[in-house]
């Protein structure tokens, strides 16, 4: 069984056990519990086969785990203009959070 889940503009296709690391969520905080919820499902295929939502499965639910927050990885982002001493280098890291996919609930 896996399911297609959107989350901060991207989708990723996820299965129970599955860890992935999505952009921050604005919904978890310090304190709270570690409880993630992911409502946005776009397609899920289980036994009783495939089901794609328009534009979201209506009752499917994908259900998680904080892990961590953490950084990714480093990327360069240089601008060049030729014969003209032009140089610019600046780099970013993106702030994520690892979550856990404990299971996929189907609509009833």
């Amino acid at each position: 069984m896996y399911a297609v889940i959107e989350t901060g503009g991207k989708q990723y296709r996820v299965a129970p056990g599955d860890v992935i690391d999505v952009e921050l969520l604005a919904s978890h905080k310090e304190g709270q519990t570690d409880e993630v919820r992911f409502d946005r499902v776009l397609l899920v295929s289980g036994d009783s086969g495939l089901q794609v939502g328009s534009p979201v499965v209506a009752g499917a639910l994908v259900k998680g785990t904080f892990v961590d927050a953490l950084r990714g990885p480093k990327i360069r982002v240089f601008k060049f203009k030729k014969r003209k001493m032009y140089r610019r280098t600046k780099g970013h890291r993106q702030n994520l959070h690892r979550i856990r996919i404990d299971g996929i609930e189907l609509p009833s």
